[in-house]
Order: structure tokens, then sequence, then C-alpha cells
């Protein structure tokens, strides 16, 4: 057979033209459509059809060569979001986390690699393992109630995982705002809790509109400073509509989340313009340089591009978080590395849930027509719609069921290789 070459440019880079990466599309395009037409290939297919909702969503940088002599050989590796999440909960309990903590800790990673935000997935694993073995986290803490009104509740976290806190607070919210139309719950003594719309999506489940933020390391540097004073400050909003439709945003307030610089290391590529500054307070594409200065622009890059707008957003998160539950905020806040940090995170948390029902009727039915409207737009390009916050992430969730599993970047597989032989843990498997 002749092989055939699929060209997947996942990100756009500084030396690749938008005619480059629209050929590129094309032609991954045609390579599916020629591989579905043979019946032997269809699995095969099914995964390059993923790849190419990669190319799309610009999560990785990798030319695949796809061989129908040898596909089985040259096929990317995939491993099945069950195992992705088997092999992390391996992990946690080989540090002494309890079954529950383990599992709440992975299902919380495993959902973020599994939307797309490799970012907060299998990433920060190995963080949060090297916390655990030097005990800067428990992983067996259980958060208490310090204060609580039927609408409102003061939480300590005890040094616990993340996902553990932010898991309690929510359900907390949850009741409150299923009792009184609102909750509101702020946790000191907590970790970094991942992916913030884990939160909303909690509420969400339950017919409600979730918001969660968290303050974090010191990461941004405010406008017209060369150091940082706040974190990546992400907050999220979930609303739920009709026929399991949402709005679901989760996002930074620093032009990227940390992760994103560490994933550009990892692919050994350079930074946009606008995400990360070196030590004289100029803007760099040199991710090793971003990463190890470590001051991230605010949302919206310089001053001259309204990045006082990321910043001032991102000081609202740290008031709500850290200054209101009594946690450390701002430069407070330690350093977190790949190696663990020397003292407790002590992040600030806030998690809101209301129910949408104490104000007009048909809240999600109305948001239905809300969607469509956004979603209906005329797009500047017709081959690229109008998407809501939460559309890509449901669009990649359904490019790895149909592929059959995750594509992690080799770097990664080889961190939870030498994870597994640490731990002597059974190693990630693949499809």
């Amino acid at each position: 057979m002749t092989s055939l070459t699929l060209f997947c440019f996942l990100r756009r880079t500084a030396v690749t033209g938008d005619s480059a990466y629209a050929y590129a599309n094309a032609a991954s395009r045609r390579c599916v459509q020629t591989l579905q037409r043979r019946p032997s290939c269809r699995r095969h297919a099914t995964a390059a059809a993923a790849i190419n909702s990669h190319a799309n969503s610009g999560d990785f940088a990798p030319l695949l060569r796809v061989s129908t002599r040898n596909m089985a050989s040259s096929a990317p590796k995939l491993v099945a979001v069950a195992e992705s999440r088997r092999f992390m909960i391996d992990c946690f309990k080989a540090v002494k986390v309890p079954q529950a903590h383990a599992e709440a800790q992975a299902d919380l990673l495993v959902a973020a690699d599994h939307r797309g935000h490799f970012s907060h997935g299998m990433n920060r694993l190995e963080m949060y393992i090297n916390d655990l073995a030097i005990n800067c986290t428990d992983g067996g803490a259980v958060p208490k109630i310090l204060k609580e009104t039927p609408a409102t509740a003061w939480v300590d976290g005890l040094n616990g995982l993340g996902a553990v806190v932010g898991n309690y607070c929510m359900d907390l919210a949850i009741k409150k705002a299923k009792t009184v139309g609102v909750g509101w719950v702020c946790a000191k003594g907590s970790n970094h809790y991942g992916m913030a719309g884990w939160y909303a999506i909690r509420a969400m489940e339950q017919g409600l509109v979730g918001m969660s933020m968290t303050n974090t390391s010191p990461l941004m540097a405010p406008t017209r400073a060369k150091e940082a004073a706040l974190g990546t400050n992400p907050l999220s909003l979930g609303a739920p509509a009709t026929n399991g439709d949402k709005f679901l945003l989760d996002m930074a307030t620093t032009a990227v989340a940390v992760g994103k610089i560490e994933i550009q290391r990892r692919k050994g590529a350079g930074l946009p313009d606008g995400w990360a500054q070196d030590p004289n307070g100029n803007i760099t594409n040199d991710a090793e340089l971003g990463f190890s200065t470590g001051c991230l622009m605010p949302l919206g890059g310089s001053e001259l591009t309204s990045g006082y707008k990321g910043f001032g957003l991102g000081a609202m998160v740290d008031i709500l978080s850290g200054v209101m539950s009594g946690a450390n905020y701002s430069t407070q806040v330690r350093k977190w590395t790949h190696a663990g940090a020397d003292s407790a995170a002590d992040l600030g948390q806030v998690f809101i849930a209301v129910d949408p029902n104490c104000f007009a009727p048909n809240f999600e039915e109305r948001m239905t027509d809300f969607n469509a409207r956004l979603r209906g737009v005329k797009p500047t390009d017709p081959s690229k719609p109008v998407l809501l916050p939460g559309d890509k992430e449901s669009q990649n969730m359904a490019s790895v069921d149909a592929a059959g599993g995750i594509q992690y970047l080799e770097n990664q597989l080889n961190t939870c290789a030498s994870l597994a032989e640490k731990l002597n843990i059974k190693p990630l498997a693949f499809n």
C-alpha cells in the first residue's frame, strides 16, 4: 500500500503561517477520509480523526507520519481514561494517601486531561507526589467547619489535598443553596485544587449555578512590575442549560496558567508574546527563561493592551479567597516546585452555589437560548464557528473517547515511567 502522510501541526507557531496550518488541516482530513474507506484501518482512522480534532484545538505540536503498511507501530500511544485514573490512584496510594482521597484527586486530574487541559492533569502528578512524600501535604486530612450560617461556611482544609478540600466545600455550598438559595464557602489551609471548573461542574450537576476561585503561588507580575505578587488566581463559572448543554468558564487571570509554560517546555517550543516576562520585565518568548523567571503577565498582557484588567481580576480573586478566608495571600504564599515545597501552601479558596430557581423562572431554557444566540453569531472564518466556554472541552472529550484514549506527550510518559519505578507500582499501559 502507499504510505499516507498525515500532517498534524497541532499548534500554530511563529514559524508556521496560517496558510501552512490550513493546508495541514486539509491534508489530515483527506487522510482520515481515506482511512475510513478502508475497513481494516477504521480503528486507526478513528484515532487519526481524534488527532485531527486536537489539531484544531492547538494542544500539541508533533508532525506525525502514518503508514498503512505498519499502522500498529506508527499509531500514537494512547492511554485509556480508566488506565490513567488507575495509575494516578496507585501513585497516591504508594505515598500513603487513603483510597477515597486518592480517587478524589485522580478523578480531578484525569478529568483535566480528558478535556484537553493537560497543564492541570497528569502534568501535576509528580508535584503532588513529592509534596506528599515529604509530608508537605497531608493526604489523609479531613476538612472541618470553623464557622457557619445557613448560607455561609468557613472551612479549614487542614493542609489536605486540594480536591478533597474542594469537593467537601462545594458539596457544602450545594447543600446550603438547596436549602436557602445560595451557599458561599471559604476555605483556608488548602493546596493546589486543580482545574477550577471541576467544582462548577459539581454544582451544575445538581441544577445549580456554580462558581469557584483560588489563589496560588505568586506568579503574576502586576502591571508596571517586574516581580510576581499575585498567583495565576483562576476563576470559574458554570451555568446549566437544557438537554445537557451548559456554559462553563474556567480561566486564569494571568495570560495563561503556568502549566501552559510547562507544556511548552516539554515540547521544546517557544512562548507567544504576552505570556511571560524576563528578569528585567520585558516580554520573553523563551519558555525556559519565562519559567525560571516566574513572572507571568496578567490577562491582557501589557498595560497598552489592558493587562491592568487581568491584574485587577487576579487581585479580586485573592481578596475573595485568600484574604476573606484567613489563608495566605499575595507574596505570603510559598513557591511551589516539582521537587516539592518546604512549607505548607495554606491556599485560600471560595466555592459558591446558587439556585437559579430563586429568581426568574425557566433559567435553563433561557440559558439554552442564550447559548444558541452566541454560537449562532456569524464567524469571521466559516470553517471556525463561534465556541462558548466549555465547547472546546466537550469536543476534546469526544475525540478522546473516539480514539480510545488520551495521547500524552512523550516527555510526560517518561516522567510517569520514572514515577512507576520509584514508587514500585504498575506502569502505564497503552491501548
